[in-house]
């Protein structure tokens, strides 16, 4: 059997809660796009070290110093993952827009 992370773009959502995570990855259906979720610096470690993760969008409910420990793992583990942070002021709310949006802006990229 195939792996479908092999061919697939593998963006890695990252938040709060793991219900919210859930939530987003029910409501998005993207051909070619595999997620994964996580809620902290641990489920990152597991991610990487399962996949490839193309890209990683952050919600902004995860507190400073979570986010930057989150940012630095990345960053030391990945030379080719982007990475994109929510704002805090459109709330848990604007999470699943901000996620469209940047998935929208990445269908382009190709490193």
């Amino acid at each position: 059997m195939t792996d479908p992370s092999a061919t697939a773009t593998v963006v890695l959502l990252l938040g709060l809660r793991r219900v919210v995570i859930d939530d987003v990855k029910r409501q998005l259906d993207r051909p070619g796009v595999q997620l994964v979720g996580g809620t902290g610096v641990d489920d990152v470690r597991s991610a990487f070290t399962h996949t490839r993760i193309d890209h990683v969008i952050m919600g902004a409910g995860l507190d400073l110093d979570t986010r930057l420990q989150i940012i630095r793992e990345i960053f030391q583990t990945s030379d080719t993952t982007t990475v994109h942070m929510k704002d805090r002021v459109s709330g848990p709310d604007g999470f699943l827009p901000f996620i469209r949006s940047v998935l929208h802006g990445l269908e382009d990229y190709k490193p």
